[in-house]
């Protein structure tokens, strides 16, 4: 089915406007669910680091290293941790999850306590470490990595499933828009078809008597313009029989 020409710009203009919908949809939905999973799992990880804090602080005091290692080695098997570790208020490392050993990256980094820091650290990924202080910072501080390979993951479903979604509405709303455009172009092209027939009736395209009637019948603004033709047509041919 071929577009008339009419219409071609409108269509055009659809397309476009669809397409910029669509397009700023998919962006609004990335930043958005991208935003949500960062600050859920951040809080997530915030509040295991708040529950080893609590949990270790007697442990602690009483240097009980092979507790605290064992503590933490629990909740390195949630998903989303890739490592833990915990600092003494010198910063001197009293127990950790890093295998074969601690990167120099950490070493040598600030471990302040309460920031949210992002680190690359050659070998293992890209990380979000989040920390809480042990009494205030008085008995040193836990920190814990969150996998940024496993967020970006989860984004990439979450929205995968939006846009597959948006792009289905952008289909079909295309197909609808160029079905509807067709359907508005019909009568135009029948209205050129009746000029035709007054003009010349045994033209290709000129319509039948009985689609010259139903033409005429139409109460919106094609019946007006054919009739008008129809007018027009007949005060031409008075003139011309006019002595």
């Amino acid at each position: 089915m071929r577009i008339a020409k009419l219409f071609q710009k409108t269509m055009f203009g659809i397309f476009l406007l669809f397409g910029l919908i669509a397009v700023s949809t998919s962006a609004l939905c990335v930043y958005t669910v991208d935003k949500q999973l960062s600050t859920e799992y951040e809080a997530n990880s915030r509040t295991i680091a708040q529950t080893i804090a609590n949990s270790s602080l007697d442990i602690i005091l009483n240097r009980d290293l092979s507790t605290l290692q064992s503590l933490i080695d629990q909740f390195k098997e949630l998903q989303g941790i890739k490592y833990i570790y915990i600092v003494d208020e010198h910063g001197d490392w009293l127990a950790h999850t890093f295998v074969p050993g601690i990167p120099k990256e950490i070493q040598s980094a600030d471990r302040t306590p309460g920031a949210t820091v992002e680190r690359q650290l050659p070998g293992f990924g890209e990380f979000v470490e989040v920390s809480s202080p042990i009494l205030d910072g008085i008995a040193g501080s836990v920190h814990v990595g969150m996998d940024k390979g496993l967020i970006a993951l989860k984004i990439q479903t979450a929205i995968g499933q939006q846009i597959y979604l948006i792009s289905i509405i952008f289909i079909v709303s295309i197909i609808g828009s160029y079905l509807l455009v067709n359907l508005a172009a019909k009568p135009i092209t029948r209205l050129g078809g009746y000029a035709t027939h007054l003009v010349a009736p045994d033209a290709p395209n000129a319509l039948t008597p009985d689609e010259a009637q139903a033409l005429l019948e139409r109460a919106d603004e094609v019946g007006q313009m054919a009739r008008l033709y129809r007018h027009l047509a007949l005060r031409s041919e008075g003139a011309e029989l006019a002595p």
